[in-house]
Order: C-alpha cells, then structure tokens, then sequence
C-alpha cells in the first residue's frame, strides 16, 4: 500500500538518526513514500515545531501520516499518541506538538505564556496512546523511541492498521499556550512573533483576518519602527515592509535584508497594528 509518511523532527541534518527512521519505515512497508518537512528544529522546540508543522501539512494528499519527533520528554511518561483528523493521521508525543494542528478545530483560550494544560477533544478527532508492544521494535531504546516506537508505528499505520489496535482511546491532548493577538484599550491590536523564518521574516501571531478591513490603512510598529500600509508581495516598497504570507500570518521583512538581524527581534517581541482613517490620516 502506498501512503505518504511525512517526518518532522529537531534531528538537524549532520547524524544518522533521520535515515535511521526511514529505514525502519522502508523496512515495514517499502512501498510508502517519505516526505522530509524539517528537520532543523531547534531542539526540543515543540512551538516551532507545532507551527511548521501546520504551514505544511494541509497541503498533503488526504490521509498523509504526519510524524513528529520533537521530544524533550523522551524516556519519561509522557504519552505516545495518533491523532486522527478528518484528513490526515498524526504521530507524535503528547508534548504540545501538535498545539496548531488542534488550534484548527479547538478554540484557544487566553492564557499565561509558561501554562499548558489537557484540552477535550471534538467529535470530529480521534486519538489513542500508542500502548501496543507489538507494533514497536524490540528491544526499545530509552532514547530512541522515534527509530523504535514512531517509525514502526507510523509504517503500520501507512499499511492500513486502525488506530484502535495501536492502544486505548484518549478524549483528550495536551495544548501548548499559543500566542494570540489582543485588542488594547485604545483599540490597537497587540501580536507577537511566534516564528523567524531563514530569511528573517518576522511571522506574526497575527492572521489576515484578524485585521483591519482593507479601506482602512494600516500601521505596523515592531522593534522601535512604524511600517505604514500593508505590501502584497515582498518586492514591493524599500525598507521594512509588512504583509500576509504564504501561511496567513502577518509578517515583517526587510527587502534584500534580514529583518531579525536590522530589528535585533526575537520570539515572542510584541507586533502593534493601528488603524488610520483614509480620510484624516490620525492614529485611532
């Protein structure tokens, strides 16, 4: 059975283990087909990890199996999961990793930055704990469970075993806090950068829809400058510039230039949005 298995890991690109996994998924089913989305994660950086994550996965046949290895828990208890929604599978850690993915059918609560907590799955999503020796390699490593209990698991899955024979159903997952943007008394909206690309674009907690309709001009001040107006592509305009992405959050660059580097901005900076009238050019 041919199925897409996507691998999304903080593995970097200099040391075996990635290959390692793919050899054990080739091992068990060679017919599937492996997409590498990332492997450059910062390690154990399950926030960018859940981001990239979901910039990419909707663009996948339907029924891909997305695998996730980014695990600062590796050899605790913390659970092995699938994550089964109406298009695609998931397997990854109970860590927060999948927080994005969740984020498309669970509404997010504003919380403290440091707070995670377990979040009541919908309807629409099914999960089990991956509690089945018998789809595992063995002997199990304490520190590889992504050569001998992902892999394995994930190839399985790919030749057509339900999710229930991987272990118990669960009714629940645990979220990561995500940023969202918050509107302030005055009427700005306050974001955050949640992720710098390798170009250094600044990506936004902030989505297209979350801002002001298009009549309306909009001020941009990030890193102790102001950006007037929206871009639609990163060619236009000189200097900083702002505009929606290819993800649909709202992003800072600097044409030709690093805009982390010229801003000195890093995770989690606040992003400002004010609205000027068209007709009086004043802050509201």
């Amino acid at each position: 059975m041919s199925t897409v298995i996507t691998l999304t890991t903080d593995f970097g690109l200099a040391d075996a283990y990635v290959a390692v996994m793919k050899g054990v998924i080739l091992g068990i089913n060679p017919d599937t087909q492996i997409v590498d989305i990332c492997h450059t994660i910062k390690p154990q950086d399950v926030t960018q990890a859940s981001f990239i994550l979901s910039t990419a996965h909707r663009f996948f046949p339907e029924r891909t199996i997305h695998l996730v290895v980014v695990d600062p828990g590796v050899g605790s208890q913390r659970r092995a999961i699938i994550l089964r929604t109406p298009s695609a599978d998931f397997i990854a850690p109970d860590n927060g990793v999948l927080s994005y993915i969740l984020h498309d059918f669970i509404p997010i609560p504003r919380q403290k930055p440091t707070e995670q907590e377990q979040i009541k799955l919908p309807a629409e999503l099914e999960a089990v704990t991956i509690t089945n020796p018998e789809f595992w390699r063995s002997p199990v490593s304490p520190t590889f469970h992504g050569r001998d209990i992902f892999a394995p698991v994930a190839a399985h899955l790919s030749l057509g075993v339900p999710p229930a024979d991987f272990g118990e159903k669960i009714t629940s997952l645990t979220m990561l806090p995500l940023r969202q943007p918050s509107r302030k008394d005055d009427g700005s909206l306050a974001g955050n950068i949640i992720y710098i690309d390798h170009f250094g674009n600044l990506i936004t907690s902030i989505r297209s829809e979350d801002l002001p309709p298009q009549e309306e001009t909009i001020s941009i001040e990030v890193g102790g400058q102001r950006i007037k107006g929206l871009s639609r592509t990163y060619a236009e305009g000189t200097g900083l510039i702002a505009l929606t992405g290819s993800s649909g959050y709202l992003e800072v660059s600097l044409k030709e230039g690093n805009a982390r580097d010229f801003l000195n901005i890093n995770i989690g900076d606040e992003i400002i949005i004010r609205r000027w009238s068209t007709h009086n050019d004043v802050v509201r």
